[in-house]
């Protein structure tokens, strides 16, 4: 018989009032205070923090307090994240998030579901769905990604978007829902390198 844990990561009806499943909470909750009560000054001890909460990451990651999440122990973050203020991650699935993401404020992962029966609902029951974001990937501000959904690599999502549904790879999507936009193409490419090329030349002459 399956406990309610092996339940919840295998993406079934769960009870998280689970014993097993409180005691991950609080580890959470602890960890997670201890990171939001941090300092400016104590870089190194808010890596080790994170690097303790989470079940994999990259070498180079940076959150900005505050942060929040379920359990993260079901997170697993690439070399060169970013997050800035506020993000949640709700991670009763899986949580997987590729190398050189970036978030803007207020970014929300939401991989909790609850049954749309109202009587199923308040029974306590709930389930999860895993959330997937490729790597290169730039979140704008106050964006909540849904339960399920995967982002494809390269994609921009503008801020204040409500992802519901995939996003392909090497677009520009925003909206709510969010929807894509246009795809990012080599005009794109020779434009930002041309502003980079600019800006170090520009660099150069001041020093």
């Amino acid at each position: 018989m399956k406990s309610e844990k092996e339940k919840m990561l295998a993406e079934e009806l769960y009870l998280a009032s689970d014993e097993e499943l409180v005691a991950d909470v609080k580890r959470s909750r602890r960890l997670t205070r201890l990171f939001n009560s941090t300092t400016e000054e104590q870089l190194s001890y808010r890596q080790d923090l994170l690097k303790e909460l989470f079940a994999k990451t990259g070498e180079k990651i940076y959150i900005e307090p505050p942060f929040y999440c379920d359990y993260g122990s079901n997170i697993e973050i690439g070399e060169n994240f970013y997050a800035n203020f506020d993000c949640v991650i709700l991670d009763v699935a899986a949580v997987e998030i590729g190398r050189n993401v970036m978030f803007g404020p207020k970014v929300n992962l939401f991989t909790a579901g609850h049954p749309v029966d109202p009587a199923v609902r308040i029974s306590g029951l709930e389930f999860g769905r895993k959330i997937t974001i490729g790597d290169n990937v730039w979140i704008g501000g106050n964006t909540s990604v849904n339960p399920g959904v995967k982002i494809g690599a390269n994609t921009v999502i503008g801020s204040g978007s409500v992802v519901t549904k995939d996003i392909p790879e090497n677009v520009i999507a925003a909206g709510n829902p969010c929807r894509v936009l246009r795809q990012i193409t080599a005009k794109d490419t020779e434009f930002w390198e041309k502003q980079q090329k600019s800006y170090w030349a520009d660099a150069t002459k001041k020093d």
